[in-house]
């Protein structure tokens, strides 16, 4: 399969620059007038001269026979019309640069621009129908009048008259091939390097894309010479074609750059003394452009030469490295490659032809290199996909054991979390209860005066409420929210401040719905019921308000009185009572805030964070 494949890109790089160049044959019923006279004129004649003509064949370019000759030369052709009663066509197929086309004295067709800046039909063939009163019986006479300058190969091709329908199908003919064709490989390349612009914004390690980008863009620069009908933005002949010198030969470089890191090297001094030479090349361009313009040669044999050496050192790689995608590649470069051999053959004169294929087979290399590029993204994706496969299963063996893992530590957290849940509640019956009953217990044994039933009663509600507390913040955890537990300590103490005639008042703020955690909760009701009894017994208020919020993710309490106040840098009033409110906010995760003076009563607030399922 190879081996066809082989010889097939063979005989299709033999045969497509031999099948693109032929002329069109002649056809029965058509007459190619391929002699005639020149005589050169100033730019501003109006009419031909009378002495000076000299014989010519066409195709015919004056930079030989006067290559000095910067103006007009004026050519004259003859055809016999055996019937002027039916209409005839003709086809220019070539001139350059612009001209004016007279049939027996008569104009027919007159470019906008005769002089600097000189217009460029020569782009495209052209056809024109000639009728009566122009055609005449018997023999007829053709006047083109051609402005150009000896130094772009300036003249005159063949002239093609005959049956109307035959003239037009090769003017159609020719136009395919050196407009239509152009067009299409321009706007090809020009979509390709829009999308390797991509992958290079996207790669940018990958450098080749943005080479082959660069590249892109000096070609389509220079690929305008086939297809722009003016020198705009430039204002004569020579600046056009010195920056179209310029372009071909970075793009040249460029490319040759891009072929180079497509194999994956780097040749730094070569690389900055090609690029150093493309970017004099175009300074000289734009500051001496009749120089350049008139010695362009010079830059084509440059950037030439560095395309064939690029070329053949990536054929040399990929016959080495004998991978799939640098053989398609190199095989797509060698087309192009022999029809850059016709180009330059044309270019110098060596052979006569009007349709430079350069711009035309550009777009096999686009296949190539569409190819490469796929086959690199196919390959990767194989690795990729190889990869993943590799790591999936990694994945499900480390996914196995981590559940594993979770497991027994999800066990053991849960019997470590109601160990400490015990160790918490007998500390807190001890601390709180614990104690509270000890001094109840102490005040009854040692009284030091008698006991009042009443002092009994109230050092007996004050176990209750402490050990209701307890009970409260450690049963049914699950089912009662925040809310649920505030509300036995609000009716409480409401009841109580309510016997002292103190005025109370609760906010309760989002508070439905969040569960804190018995321990957590056990913390803020201890804080809440120690913070109201200092009130109670120490503040001598007429108002408390207790505000308890849930905002967004924190936890604002705020316990305010207007008693007696005192003194910040006092804790007397407060006993022990103080640092244990302290040590509550800290055990909540925030910091107490003591706001207070003599005479202006005490605030007691602080933020702490919500657990994150509260």
């Amino acid at each position: 399969m190879r081996a066809l494949l082989a010889l097939w890109l063979v005989c299709a790089m033999l045969a497509f620059p031999a099948f693109a160049q032929q002329p069109a044959p002649v056809v029965e019923g058509t007459i190619d007038l391929r002699s005639a006279d020149a005589a050169p004129a100033d730019w501003l004649s109006p009419l031909p001269p009378a002495e000076g003509w000299t014989p010519v064949e066409l195709v015919d370019t004056w930079d030989g026979r006067w290559p000095q000759h910067d103006g007009v030369v004026w050519y004259r052709l003859h055809w016999n019309q055996q019937n002027a009663d039916q209409p005839v066509g003709l086809l220019i197929d070539y001139v350059s640069s612009a001209y004016a086309l007279y049939v027996n004295g008569s104009v027919v067709y007159r470019d906008d621009r005769l002089v600097e800046p000189l217009s460029r039909a020569w782009i495209r063939p052209q056809y024109f129908l000639l009728d009566k009163p122009l055609l005449r019986q018997g023999e007829n006479t053709l006047w083109v009048r051609v402005s150009g300058l000896a130094a772009y190969q300036s003249g005159l091709g063949t002239v093609t008259v005959g049956a109307p329908a035959l003239v037009q199908a090769r003017q159609r003919q020719g136009e395919f091939w050196r407009y239509d064709m152009q067009l299409f490989g321009q706007s090809v390349g020009l979509v390709f390097g829009g999308l390797f612009l991509i992958l290079w914004l996207l790669r940018r390690k990958d450098t080749y894309y943005g080479w082959y980008v660069l590249c892109t863009l000096f070609w389509s620069l220079y690929s305008c010479n086939f297809v722009a009908y003016s020198p705009w933005p430039f204002d004569n002949t020579d600046a056009w074609e010195a920056v179209n010198a310029a372009a071909y030969a970075a793009a040249a470089v460029t490319f040759s750059i891009f072929l180079l890191r497509y194999a994956g090297h780097r040749w730094p001094r070569i690389e900055r003394t090609l690029l150093a030479l493309c970017v004099l090349l175009g300074i000289a361009a734009m500051a001496w452009p009749i120089w350049v313009g008139h010695h362009r040669a010079i830059a084509f044999v440059f950037g030439c030469s560095t395309y064939y050496v690029a070329v053949f050192g990536f054929v040399g790689y990929s016959l080495r490295r004998r991978r799939t995608d640098g053989y398609v590649l190199a095989a797509s470069l060698l087309i192009p490659l022999l029809v850059s051999a016709h180009d330059m053959l044309l270019f110098f004169g060596v052979i006569h032809d009007q349709t430079y294929l350069m711009t035309v087979t550009s777009p096999l290399t686009v296949i190539g290199m569409g190819f490469a590029l796929a086959y690199r993204f196919a390959a990767a994706m194989r690795r990729a996909e190889n990869f993943a496969a590799e790591l999936q299963r990694e994945v499900d063996v480390a996914t196995r054991q981590l559940t594993e893992t979770l497991g027994r530590e999800h066990h053991l957290a849960l019997n470590n979390a109601r160990i400490g849940e015990r160790l918490n509640l007998v500390r807190d019956l001890h601390d709180g209860f614990g104690g509270s009953l000890v001094a109840a217990i102490s005040a009854l044994e040692h009284p030091q005066r008698p006991t009042e039933p009443a002092r009994i009663v109230a050092t007996l509600k004050e176990l209750r409420d402490d050990l209701r507390l307890i009970i409260d913040t450690t049963t049914h955890e699950q089912d009662i929210d925040l809310a649920g537990l505030i509300a036995p300590l609000r009716h409480r103490w409401s009841d109580r401040f309510e016997a002292v005639a103190i005025e109370s008042s609760w906010t309760l703020e989002g508070v439905d719905g969040v569960r804190l955690g018995a321990m957590r909760v056990l913390e803020l009701l201890r804080f809440l019921q120690e913070a109201l009894t200092n009130v109670l017994k120490h503040s001598g208020a007429s108002q408390v308000h207790v505000s308890v919020r849930c905002v967004g993710e924190s936890l604002a309490v705020d316990v305010r009185d207007d008693g007696r106040g005192f003194d910040a840098g006092s804790t007397v009033p407060y006993g022990a009572g103080l640092p244990s409110l302290h040590a509550r906010a800290g055990r909540l995760g925030a910091t107490l805030q003591l706001t207070t003076s003599p005479g202006k009563g005490t605030r007691l607030n602080f933020d702490a964070p919500l657990p994150q399922n509260a």
